[in-house]
């Protein structure tokens, strides 16, 4: 019976999440399966995976083989070079002891770059946080600034409106007060003159 170690799709749609199995070559994607040996999550950043190193590598050993994505999972994670360091070990090519220790050093190198990713992935991220902060206050300046202007402009024009009808107002009483003081002569009785004195 061939064997090999695939994805098998879980979650909901647009947010797949992923466990890695080792199952019948022959049986259906997310059929049966004879063995689960880690989840791998493309959700988070960096992605998620969890592996049962010892049963990955066990499976390999028994001629398992994994698919393009499952192979690049097991890369990652270092099952493919432990698998090759003890090909070597029983080859004679170096000791158990040499391959440990080159194993060791690629798992520290190799964890460095995944914390190094991590922390750069937080860095963009509150940066982009800090970016978005910016251009929301410097949009809202802006709007209280436009805002201000429309104001100011409105009460610009308000401003000869209203001193045209007082200085058309004013003349109209001065031309009130004429016909007033006209009245007023017209009413005023003429001064009587004083009687001529008779003579003799």
């Amino acid at each position: 019976m061939a064997v090999k170690i695939r994805l098998q799709r879980h979650g909901k749609k647009g947010k797949p999440f992923y466990w890695i199995v080792a199952a019948d070559a022959r049986s259906k994607r997310d059929g049966k399966y004879l063995e689960k040996i880690g989840t791998y999550d493309p959700n988070q950043k960096p992605a998620s995976i969890d592996l049962d190193f010892d049963s990955a590598l066990s499976w390999l050993a028994k001629g398992a083989q994994p698919t393009s994505t499952a192979k690049a999972i097991l890369s990652y994670t270092g099952v493919l070079l432990k698998r090759h360091l003890d090909g070597g070990v029983k080859k004679g090519a170096f000791t158990e002891a040499e391959a440990i220790k080159r194993f060791d050093k690629w798992m520290k190198e190799k964890s460095a770059k995944v914390e190094k990713k991590i922390e750069d992935v937080k860095t963009a991220l509150e940066s982009n946080k800090k970016e978005a902060r910016d251009r929301e206050e410097e949009y809202r300046k802006k709007k209280l600034e436009d805002a201000k202007s429309a104001a100011e402009a409105k009460a610009a024009e308000e401003a000869p409106a209203e001193e045209a009808p007082a200085e058309e107002a004013a003349p109209k009483k001065a031309a009130a007060k004429k016909p007033a003081a006209k009245k007023a002569a017209a009413k005023k009785p003429a001064a009587k003159k004083p009687a001529a004195k008779k003579k003799g």
